[in-house]
């Protein structure tokens, strides 16, 4: 690229930052593509629709908070919980082998 197409992209992209947006690409179905489109453009706008639809895709993907001790308590809901199962490992060093 020119000198002047790579002022003109940073020109444009030190305005978009100055009105907080930022571009960026995603990966998505073909048929998605619009709809994709037309959700970032909604959000974009400052007010109280864009708010209220960030907060319901918020809410809509948003998996749990991450816990700690998420295995341990799998474990311990275990139907094995009092089975009483022998799970020692016997520590056999290998069988030998000629050099």
């Amino acid at each position: 690229m020119s000198t002047a197409q790579n002022r003109a992209i940073q020109a444009y992209r030190t305005r978009l930052s100055e009105r907080g947006l930022a571009r960026f690409e995603v990966l998505g179905r073909d048929t998605d593509r619009e709809l994709i489109r037309t959700l970032a453009r909604r959000m974009a706008q400052d007010g109280p629709e864009a708010s209220r639809l960030r907060a319901f895709v918020k809410q809509t993907i948003a998996d749990e908070p991450k816990q700690k001790g998420g295995i341990l308590a799998a474990l311990r809901r275990s139907p094995l919980v009092d089975a009483d199962l022998d799970l020692t490992r016997t520590r056999d060093t290998g069988r030998p082998v000629e050099f």
